[in-house]
């Protein structure tokens, strides 16, 4: 109990396990000492509070798709046209996973993304985005049922990968590319296993297939196997099929 306004202060104070006499009394509460502060705000800009911020991004991530079951994150262009055939592909596409037992995660926005979302969506299934903090961002689109919005990327890829038993790549720019490499590497350094990867889109994807071939492996600065750790498809129910024979059982 507080002591009557013009009261002497106590010679002696106990805080829990804590004895405090004489000159080490506190005379105001642990609440006053937080809310009465008008220090410098520099704090918040510190590499140790950004570490808090980060840890916190992981623990939101992982306890909101913990329960999520299986999954495929699928990646592409947010600058897809709605009236374009390619936006009616991610459609299918979504559609065809939820209907295949799995949820469909992607980046949350426009285009490609949304097209997708969409279609799973639409088939009553689990349709995720995982968002990011941009200047130009549009915000999450109207088909996501379960979003999570990130400062960090790098954040945001574990989740992609973490959640997801493979990667369909639809026609995209840097963005879908980073990602792209991300999960190649992953899985060419065995950080990942029973990890599929298909790029849709053979016209799109072929000069990128042709350069890591006549290029990077010509050059001895990549793995002729490592033509193996993707597929190429311009088919809805192959890409899928794909997909589910390399996760194994327990998906229909």
């Amino acid at each position: 109990m507080a002591s009557p306004e013009g009261a002497a202060a106590p010679e002696e104070q106990r805080l829990g396990p804590v004895l405090r006499r004489h000159d080490q009394v506190q005379h105001s509460t642990t609440d006053q000492r937080l809310l009465d502060s008008e220090g410098s705000s520099e704090w918040v800009h510190t590499d140790p509070w950004r570490v808090m911020r980060i840890q916190s991004e992981f623990v939101e991530g992982f306890g909101a798709l913990a329960e999520l079951g299986p999954a495929v994150s699928v990646f592409g262009s947010a600058r897809t046209p709605r009236d374009s055939a390619e936006y009616a592909t991610g459609v299918k596409l979504g559609r065809a996973l939820v209907e295949a037992g799995f949820s469909v995660i992607t980046g949350g926005g426009p285009g490609a993304m949304e097209a997708a979302n969409r279609g799973a969506r639409e088939a009553g299934g689990t349709s995720v985005g995982l968002g990011i903090e941009l200047p130009f961002e549009q915000g999450m689109n109207e088909y996501v049922n379960l979003g999570v919005d990130f400062r960090y990327f790098f954040v945001r890829k574990t989740c992609f990968v973490k959640y997801a038993r493979g990667f369909v790549v639809l026609p995209g720019g840097l963005g879908t590319l980073d990602e792209l490499f991300e999960a190649l590497t992953l899985v060419q350094t065995r950080k990942v296993t029973r990890f599929p990867i298909v790029l849709f889109g053979t016209a799109y994807w072929s000069g990128l297939v042709d350069w890591v071939r006549g290029t990077l492996i010509a050059e001895g600065k990549a793995s002729p196997r490592d033509l193996e750790l993707f597929h190429l498809s311009d088919d809805v129910e192959e890409a899928v099929a794909l997909v589910t024979k390399e996760v194994g059982p327990g998906v229909r």
